[in-house]
């Protein structure tokens, strides 16, 4: 990858990068606050699990009058022959860590969830943040496998540097594991291939790019919902109590047909780029 310094048509200084689909610009929605809305629509949201959408701590972060606040915290790529269409997003979200003074000395194995309340605790407290985390990075699927994501990490880690941070975190989540959801997590990203590299692509690639494996966050994200929602959010039927297999899911949803309700418990990796 080409990162270069550019202009767009108005003037304004833009971070282009040359990639394997050709060339992207990368704006933070502080630079671009009208691209917000684009990166919400179906092309770039039906890269996830309908469910991952549903996890009441995000609304910490993603409702508007809170994401409005974190704006240069949240980046996306447009094809520059298609200036309004973005192809990608990625969101962190700064934080105070490490801060033995409130309990903060290691990261917390509350992982994607906690970190939120975390930073939303922060800023309602008007406390310093000395540390971002990722959250999210999510390319169109038609653009999927093309390099885009390493170009988002790669983006995050410019822009926390720029913003004055040493240090990027992120609880990751580990792309191929929903092929093997009966697979303790721990095992799972602790396996390698034969060049010694994580079996896991999405792993893999934070690691070509510098990051070190910090540990597991065994409760990352915690999904509730009824089953009429459950069976909203999936299309399966959820016709008896126990353990199911979700398309997407990491580990088992645990259902219930006696309390009517089904729960999702998401681990994810912590890893830290280092920016110095």
């Amino acid at each position: 990858m080409l990162w270069l310094a550019g202009a767009d048509e108005g003037g304004k200084q833009v971070t282009i990068v040359e990639s394997r689909v050709g060339r992207l610009e990368i704006a933070t929605f502080a630079e671009r606050p009208e691209l917000l809305a684009g990166v919400f629509e179906a092309e770039i949201q039906t890269a996830a699990p309908e469910f991952m959408r549903h996890d009441p701590t995000a609304a910490l972060y993603y409702d508007h009058g809170n994401l409005d606040r974190y704006r240069d915290y949240g980046l996306a790529a447009i094809d520059p022959t298609e200036p309004h269409r973005p192809v990608a997003r990625a969101f962190s979200v700064p934080f105070a860590f490490p801060d033995p003074a409130r309990g903060r000395e290691v990261l917390p194995y509350g992982g994607w969830d906690q970190v939120i309340r975390w930073a939303h605790h922060d800023r309602l407290e008007d406390i310093r943040p000395t540390a971002v985390s990722a959250l999210e990075i999510m390319v169109a699927p038609r653009l999927q496998g093309r390099g885009i994501s390493q170009v988002m990490i790669t983006a995050l880690r410019d822009n926390a540097r720029r913003l004055g941070f040493t240090a990027l975190y992120g609880p990751i989540r580990p792309t191929d594991k929903h092929r093997e959801p009966l697979t303790p997590f721990a095992e799972y990203v602790e396996r390698r291939r034969a060049d010694g590299q994580p079996h896991d692509s999405w792993v893999r690639t934070h690691l070509r790019l510098g990051a070190v494996v910090v540990k597991v966050a065994p409760c990352s994200m915690v999904i509730v919902g009824t089953l009429a929602e459950w069976r909203q959010w999936t299309g399966l039927s959820f016709e008896r109590s126990g353990t199911a297999i979700v398309p997407g899911a990491l580990n088992p949803v645990q259902v219930s047909l006696e309390q009517d309700h089904a729960v999702y418990v998401e681990p994810n990796l912590w890893v830290q780029h280092p920016l110095g």
